[in-house]
């Protein structure tokens, strides 16, 4: 076997649209130094060109906080469909914050996609509902559009399948 060709690349990755949705997060619950839990409120909502809803209980985020100041998501979540259908989501992800971007978070500012260097995750989906069926067999990748903490806190994200 030769080395030649093994850095090259040999496929493509493309993305498309397929919703974007606002989950109601309650304040962060400092766990320790390393781990902090967001409850994800009902409400909010779901909304794309074949989906739309909201967000009901149970929701979460075990976040975890990285020595380096990296924080790794951990999610759970479970929509609710306009149609009554059923979807849990769960996801991992990272978020890079600068000094800057932290300290606005922590005060309870709203930030963007703008503000934050790398928020970036990748949901999957699971239903028994045959008009979402879809959702099963999609890897997606969730890109934060807006963040805040506090009484009004909530994370709104774009979300890509990727093909």
């Amino acid at each position: 076997m030769k080395n030649e060709g093994i850095y090259s690349k040999s496929t493509e990755i493309t993305t498309e649209y397929i919703m974007t949705y606002e989950a109601p997060l309650d304040p962060p619950l400092a766990i320790d130094e390393g781990m902090m839990i967001v409850n994800v409120r009902e409400g909010g909502w779901v909304a794309g060109p074949k989906i739309n809803g909201k967000f009901i209980a149970p929701g979460a985020d075990w976040l975890r906080i990285m020595p380096s100041g990296v924080f790794h998501l951990d999610v759970r979540g479970l929509i609710k469909t306009h149609d009554d259908a059923y979807i849990y989501l769960k996801y991992n992800g990272v978020i890079q914050n600068t000094p800057q971007s932290l300290e606005r978070l922590t005060n309870g500012e709203l930030l963007t996609h703008k503000d934050i260097p790398y928020f970036i995750a990748a949901p999957i989906f699971q239903t028994s509902s045959k008009k979402y069926n879809w959702l099963n067999g999609i890897q997606t990748v969730n890109k934060m559009v807006e963040i805040q903490f506090g009484e009004e806190g909530f994370v709104k994200y774009d979300v890509f399948v990727i093909r």
